[in-house]
């Protein structure tokens, strides 16, 4: 009597129908169509050189820490505009940090991992202590800190040359930290910085997959006012999402800064974007409740791969932007049709 009445033409009586709708099913053939892409339009076989593989992987790896974060925001029904420049933030405070002041790794990580936390913390603070919608509280916070860091930073990129009182300038090594993020392994076959993202990506899949406040985000993303009767501590977890979102970009914005070899005050703008259409192109949903760490590692690897196969056939940069919003679209269209 409970069974369910579905039409002819749902989709959950072919088994196409159902591989269609499973998410995951979904990113994996959007990742194949892209490495099928890559194998027609080779640019002269550079595709199917190892180095390529690697140079995709590093230049996604950033976009990927920061869409982790992104990720445990989104699941808890909220959104993080300002990773951008929190990454910014944290590029130039880092940049100052190790180069000009030539603090130790050990003192100068953890105040840029905690300067992060605290961003990500006050913009939660405002979306779920003070109710103020996330689009608008993370949209102050990423003015605010995108001002911050060109304030902190004199509106000048933080980079080996430091200006003496006379207006000269020395010029400084790098610092060692930076030569170890950006350095590569296996023999020069995989880079630090994706290694870098593979663990935030494992840390993340276990919050969410092993641990109470994982499950706590979904339920909040599911139906926050149920959440909230069921007992769940609605408030601090959705705090802690943002923080969480704000350290991972902190992360990020180290890994960009050792990679350029300086702090930009300008740098990160636009990311926030390219880490919602990672989230989405993977299959977690806007609506919140649902997705997974899973599904953005392969949006991660799908506009990676994407942005690199249109980098070595030398697509102008305005198609790419132009290509990405036609995918996100597109992406959030399959989601609409699956839940209809």
């Amino acid at each position: 009597m409970n069974a369910e009445v579905r039409g002819p033409k749902s989709e959950a009586r072919s088994p196409l129908g159902r591989l269609w709708a499973n998410p995951a099913s979904r990113a994996l053939l959007a990742l194949a169509l892209v490495l099928a892409l890559g194998c027609v339009f080779h640019a002269d076989g550079a595709f199917f050189k190892p180095g390529t593989h690697r140079d995709a992987l590093r230049q996604a790896s950033v976009f990927g820490i920061l869409a982790c974060g992104m990720t445990l925001v989104i699941i808890s029904g909220g959104i993080d505009l300002a990773v951008g420049s929190v990454l910014a933030l944290v590029a130039v405070t880092f940049s100052l940090l190790s180069i000009h002041r030539a603090w130790s790794p050990v003192l100068a990580v953890p105040l840029c991992l905690a300067l992060g936390a605290l961003c990500g913390g006050v913009a939660g603070s405002l979306t779920a202590g003070f109710r103020i919608q996330p689009f608008i509280a993370t949209l102050a916070m990423m003015v605010f800190a995108r001002g911050l860091a060109k304030t902190i930073s004199g509106g000048m990129k933080v980079s080996t040359a430091v200006k003496n009182p006379d207006g000269s300038y020395d010029y400084v090594p790098v610092p060692g930290v930076f030569r170890f993020i950006d350095s590569r392994i296996l023999g020069d076959n995989l880079t630090v910085v994706t290694v870098i993202f593979v663990g935030c990506a494992l840390l993340t899949w276990l919050l969410l997959a092993r641990h109470r406040w994982g499950r706590e985000l979904y339920a909040i993303g599911g139906n926050e006012e149920a959440a909230r009767l069921s007992g769940v501590p609605v408030v601090r977890t959705k705090v802690l999402a943002y923080a969480a979102s704000g350290l991972l970009a902190a992360v990020a914005g180290m890994c960009q800064a050792a990679q350029e070899q300086q702090g930009d005050p300008e740098a990160g703008a636009g990311y926030e974007l390219t880490a919602i259409a990672i989230v989405v192109i993977g299959g977690t949903p806007l609506t919140g409740g649902r997705g997974g760490i899973g599904l953005t590692l392969l949006g991660t690897l799908t506009i990676g791969y994407l942005e690199k196969i249109l980098s070595i056939n030398a697509v102008p940069e305005a198609t790419r932007l132009m290509l990405t919003g036609v995918i996100i679209v597109a992406a959030v269209l399959t989601q609409r049709r699956r839940r209809s």
